[in-house]
């Protein structure tokens, strides 16, 4: 037994692949900046800090004077490095040789900046998988930190808690360090007097030989209220000189802990994340009855001893749940294998750096936090695939045409590609273009997220600001706020997705029908090109898709003759959404930007410019047709609160067919026009 407890503080700083410069700036300014800096003055506080590569790589070039503040805290044995995934992947959601690649590429870069390689690591959001031991360790790591949560599932008491345990995986032994809800909570929203009480209490009472946290640093200094609380009210000094004034705290390292005690037993984790991700990763409807759940156990005062059964869902849940993030995560597992297969001579360091930051966990998921939702994170992880693909067609060229069910839906998806654009279409009937990408641009046109249910829709309108309990700051699960103006129908959720080329017959008795009937022909011979065939009653319907160049066309006939209307369409996900990059043009005239709605006839040409992607995009209708842009919205909540993004520009297009008309072609042209970038902060339009 003892009266003094040890404190192993950690930290954890990312930003996203495919974030705006800006947002990296001002978390420097108003949150790592101003840490680093308080911490430096405090050479007794240690400490430890996980930085993901590409920041670190970032904070090194752009503010190298904060940076060797960093280094100096690393040669005084201040602080301890943490290593872990290079760019922030969930490891059990990758490959085991990317896992083990991830891990090697992270400790390589400290080893270089900081002069040695990390013992600890920090696994992404947490998310436990026995699966991932083997890489950890075969990368030299020898202990990782969970949520206490973790060891809550498999039976342990929170009393058991205060120091680490070990695991093993096929006998690859690996230590787990549990970090305290307790402490998440309360730094630093509680005020730091009573966090330190806290600490003391626990020091007392002596069956814990440590207290541990780890958690995101943008707690102190992004979240909001935390810049004002942490620093110019001075919660983060207060913090640290109360508790190194204090006799019964001793703030180490893990790496010193680990060294000088003792496991306290084996233990064997079940998959989990922390608990509110468990929330977040399930469907709507089971999403709030866990929600309810959860909250009849807090009234009823049994929630600390039901907690550990109220589990929920796992993280891999969210690739079931939304089929957009299931789609890109099975592209990066097949272009993995495609890379694993390449000869060693072809596959460079360069093509691992694209496969790795397509794996970046952020625009996989959502919940309060995960960027999902978050169109330029998406972008992040497709720009990164795109570029990747091209460049293993360079080196093992494939087809102009494949088929499979690449995401295991139960429905094969055809494949067309020419050296410039691929499209994918999706065989349910609909023969709509559920992904086009622009090699030269790097991008995928159809990366657009439908709406989707999520089980906080029913509070959007019930806005709610709580301060903490002790008299501190509310975190972001205790606000929820309007972050803009929201329209019911942005609520309601899309019966199918979002997609390319998607159409709908209305005969001469006015009656309108979507064409899901669909029925695809053989593929032509080593030409990118496909014929559709849909019955409309007594008419025939033929749709011939292709790509060529820069190019996808769609040609539709219809047999015999008859009158009618048919339409078609594109919901094209362009950069700029609805910022100040993107323009809409029509015989020469700028019509507005992406978020511009505008109903025009006859059209024979349209353009899309995207200033940011340096390219646009050229629509050719022949016969010219009516057409109608508007932008599509999604309802999504952030730490900031709920917030209405722009997903993509819709665009319809409508042909009447009379007398002796039976032809219609539409073609897209991608065009890579080498124009000046535009800054990132024009990227979307201030909010």
């Amino acid at each position: 037994m003892t009266d003094r407890i040890a404190l192993l503080l950690g930290v954890h700083a990312h930003q996203p692949i495919g974030n705006f410069p800006e947002v990296l700036e001002r978390a420097h300014e108003r949150c790592y900046r101003p840490f680093l800096r308080t911490l430096h003055d405090y050479p007794q506080f240690r400490f430890a800090a996980h930085f993901s590569g590409p920041l670190l790589d970032y904070l090194f070039e752009h503010h190298p004077g904060d940076m060797r503040l960093l280094v100096e805290m690393s040669e005084r044995g201040q602080v301890e490095l943490f290593g872990g995934g290079d760019t922030e992947p969930v490891l059990s959601a990758i490959p085991e040789r990317d896992r083990l690649g991830q891990v090697e590429h992270l400790s390589a870069r400290l080893a270089g900046r900081f002069g040695g390689r990390p013992r600890g690591a920090w696994l992404t959001e947490r998310v436990w998988q026995s699966s991932v031991v083997p890489a950890l360790v075969a990368g030299g790591i020898g202990y990782v930190t969970v949520d206490d949560y973790h060891f809550l599932c498999a039976g342990r008491r929170p009393e058991e808690l205060g120091g680490y345990f070990t695991t093993e995986e096929g006998g690859q032994v690996l230590d787990l360090f549990p970090i305290s809800e307790a402490l998440r909570y309360r730094i630093p929203f509680a005020l730091a007097e009573d966090t330190v009480a806290y600490l003391e209490g626990l020091a007392a009472r002596g069956a814990n030989q440590a207290a541990v946290y780890f958690d995101d640093i943008e707690k102190f200094g992004i979240w909001p209220e935390t810049y004002e609380w942490v620093y110019q009210k001075g919660w983060l000094r207060r913090f640290i000189e109360a508790t190194l004034a204090s006799n019964r705290i001793e703030v180490q390292i893990y790496r010193d802990f680990h060294a000088r005690q003792r496991t306290r037993g084996v233990v064997y984790l079940p998959t989990t994340s922390y608990i509110e991700m468990n929330e977040w990763t399930l469907p709507a409807a089971a999403a709030e009855a866990y929600r309810q759940l959860i909250e009849t156990s807090r009234q009823a005062g049994r929630f600390d001893v039901e907690k550990p059964f109220l589990r929920g869902g796992i993280w891999p849940n969210f690739l079931s749940r939304y089929p957009e993030s299931n789609w890109m995560h099975k592209r990066m597992l097949a272009l993995s294998a495609r890379l694993a297969a390449c000869p060693e001579s072809g596959s460079g360091a360069d093509l691992h750096h694209l496969l790795h930051a397509a794996q970046a966990n952020d625009a996989y998921w959502h919940g309060l936090f995960g960027g999902l939702y978050l169109p330029h994170l998406r972008r992040g992880v497709w720009s990164n695939l795109v570029s990747l693909e091209h460049a293993l067609d360079q080196l093992q060229p494939r087809a102009a045409s494949a088929c499979a069910d690449i995401d295991h839906d139960g429905v094969d998806e055809l494949f067309l590609r020419s050296g410039g654009v691929q499209a994918v279409i999706k065989l349910d009937g609909r023969a709509a273009v559920c992904e086009l990408d622009a090699y030269a641009l790097a991008q995928n046109f159809g990366d657009t997220l439908r709406r989707h249910a999520e089980h906080y829709h029913g509070r959007v309108m019930k806005t709610q600001e709580r301060k903490h309990a002790s008299g501190g700051i509310a975190s972001a699960h205790e606000r929820e706020r309007l972050k803009h103006p929201i329209e019911a129908s942005e609520l309601v959720a899309d019966a199918e997705p979002q997609t390319l080329l998607r159409d709908t017959w209305r005969g001469a008795d006015g009656t309108a029908r979507a064409i899901n009937c669909y029925v695809p022909g053989n593929l032509v011979p080593n030409a990118a090109q496909v014929i559709f065939s849909a019955a409309l009653g007594e008419l025939r319907l033929d749709k011939t898709i292709a790509v060529a160049g820069n190019s996808l066309s769609a040609h539709y006939r219809l047999a015999p003759q008859g009158n009618g209307e048919l339409r078609t369409v594109l919901a094209l996900a362009m950069p700029s959404c609805d910022g100040y990059g993107g323009r809409c043009m029509h015989q020469g005239e700028i019509l507005g930007g992406f978020a511009q709605e505008f109903d025009l006839s006859p059209v024979a040409e349209f353009v899309l410019d995207d200033r940011h992607m340096r390219g646009g995009i050229t629509l050719s209708i022949e016969p010219p047709a009516r057409l109608t842009g508007r932008p599509y919205h999604t309802v999504s909540q952030s730490e900031d609160g709920f917030e209405r993004i722009m997903q993509c520009i819709v665009l319809e297009i409508a042909w009447s067919l009379e007398g002796n008309q039976t032809d219609c072609t539409l073609v897209l042209r991608i065009d890579a026009d080498g124009g000046e970038r535009l800054p990132a902060g024009s990227l979307h339009a201030r909010r």
